[in-house]
C-alpha cells in the first residue's frame, strides 16, 4: 500500500475489513469518547469503530470546536464544552486520545485519575520525563492502555521475532530499520494536519513521527538501548525548521548495534527492515519478506517467504477488544510506549551536540 495512502485515509480502517474483530464471541457494550480529534489517523479509527457494532462512541471533545463538531457528525456523537464532562461521565468506561501531543500529558493524567482505560496516539508525550509520569499514572490506576504501532500487526514482524526466538539467525550482528514516505514533497501537512510539522506541538518532526514506528520494532526485537547517536536535518524547508529526515546509530544492551532511519521526503521506502546474523538474515523488501536460515529448511533467501503468523486486528480494535472483556490482545504496554519516548528524545539530543547519548 502507497505510504501517502496510509496517511491520508489511515489504512487502519482498511486493515479492519479483514482483520475484523469476532462479533460472535459474547461481548459487551463498549461507550467511549474521543478527547481530542487532530491528529491524523483520527479518521481512520473513526472508520474501525463505525463498523464494530459493539461500540458506541458517545461524546467527543476537541479545544477546536469546528474540528471537534466535524468528527462528532460522522459518528453520530454529541459534542462536549469541557473535557471534564468526559471524566465525570460513568458510561464512559474509555477514551481514544487524538490531540495535539503537547496536550496528551494533561489530558492523559486526567483521564486516568478519573479511570478511564485510554487509547493514546503516539507519541505518548512530548518528553521522557511526561511519557514516565503518564506510564505510572496508567499503571496505578490499573487501566487498559495501548497505542498506535500498528507495525506490531504485520505478520512480517510478528515472524521476524518468532524466528529470532528459536535462534534460527544465529548470533545477531546487526539490525536496520527505516519509515519513510514524501510528506513534506506532497504537501500533506500544509492545512488541516499542520500541526504535526510543528515541534512545539508535536515534540518531534518527521523523523520522531515516523521514526517512532520502527524504534518500537527494533526494542520489541532487541531490548533495551544503551546509548544512541544520529543525525536529523531539514531538507526542504517547506514547514520552515521542523526536521524532515534522520538517521540514527543505535547500541542495545544485548551487545547488537542497529540503524534508524526516517523522513519525510522520501518517494519510496524499498527496504524498510534487515536483521542479520551468524546463521541467517531476513530483509523486507518491497512488501515482501526474505528468509535465510541455515537452520531451517528451503530458508535459502533466494525466494519470498510466505510462511507467515496470521495477522492480529490493529490497534484500536484489540483495545477495544480489551475494554470489552477479550483477554490476550496483543497490547503495547505503557511503560513501553514511555520507553520509546525516552530514546527518540535522547537521539534527538544526540543529534543537536553531535555526540553520543547514554541511556544508562
Amino acid at each position: 500500500m502507497n505510504r501517502r495512502h496510509f496517511l491520508q485515509t489511515a489504512s487502519a480502517a482498511a486493515l479492519a475489513t479483514t482483520l475484523s474483530p469476532a462479533f460472535g464471541q459474547d461481548q459487551k457494550m463498549v461507550t467511549l469518547a474521543f478527547v481530542g480529534v487532530g491528529h491524523i489517523h483520527t479518521p481512520g479509527f473513526i472508520r474501525v469503530l463505525k463498523q464494530r457494532e459493539d461500540v458506541r462512541v458517545k461524546s467527543v471533545w476537541d479545544h477546536d470546536t469546528a474540528r471537534a463538531e466535524k468528527r462528532a457528525k460522522e459518528l453520530n456523537a454529541k459534542v462536549v464544552a469541557k473535557v471534564s464532562d468526559i471524566w465525570s461521565d460513568p458510561e464512559i468506561s474509555a477514551v481514544v486520545v487524538c490531540s495535539e501531543t503537547n496536550r496528551h500529558h494533561e489530558l492523559v493524567l486526567a483521564g486516568a485519575k478519573a479511570r478511564k482505560h485510554l487509547f493514546v496516539e503516539k507519541p505518548l508525550g512530548i518528553t521522557g520525563r511526561e511519557s514516565l509520569e503518564m506510564a505510572d499514572a496508567i499503571e496505578r490506576a490499573g487501566l487498559i492502555f495501548n497505542t498506535g504501532y500498528f507495525t506490531r500487526a504485520d505478520p512480517k514482524y510478528l515472524f521476524v521475532r518468532e524466528q529470532l526466538a528459536k535462534g534460527h539467525l544465529g548470533r545477531i550482528t546487526r539490525i536496520r530499520g527505516s519509515n519513510c514516505h514524501s510528506g513534506s514533497l506532497g504537501g500533506w501537512f500544509d492545512t488541516e494536519w499542520r500541526w504535526m510539522a510543528d515541534p512545539k506541538l508535536a515534540g518531534v518532526g518527521a523523523f520522531g513521527d515516523l521514526g517512532t514506528h520502527l524504534l518500537d520494532i527494533l526494542m520489541w526485537l532487541m531490548g533495551d538501548v544503551a546509548a544512541v547517536t544520529g543525525d536529523i536535518k531539514t531538507v526542504t524547508g517547506r514547514y520552515g525548521d521542523c526536521d524532515e529526515s534522520g538517521e540514527a546509530l543505535i547500541k542495545f544492551k544485548n551487545g547488537v548495534t542497529g540503524t534508524l532511519a526516517a523522513g519525510w521526503v522520501d518517494m519510496d521506502d524499498p527496504v524498510p527492515f534487515l536483521v542479520s546474523g551468524t546463521e541467517g538474515h531476513i530483509a523486507v523488501m518491497q512488501g515482501r519478506l526474505y528468509f535465510k536460515s541455515s537452520k531451517v529448511e528451503d530458508a535459502d533467501g533466494k525466494q519470498s517467504w510466505t510462511e507467515l503468523p496470521p495477522a492480529p486486528v490493529v490497534p484500536i480494535n484489540q483495545f477495544v477488544n480489551a475494554v470489552a472483556g477479550q483477554t490476550g490482545q496483543p497490547l503495547v504496554p505503557v511503560r513501553e510506549a514511555a520507553q520509546r519516548v525516552v530514546v527518540m528524545e535522547a537521539i534527538y539530543e544526540a543529534a543537536r551536540e553531535r555526540k553520543w547519548v547514554s541511556l544508562g
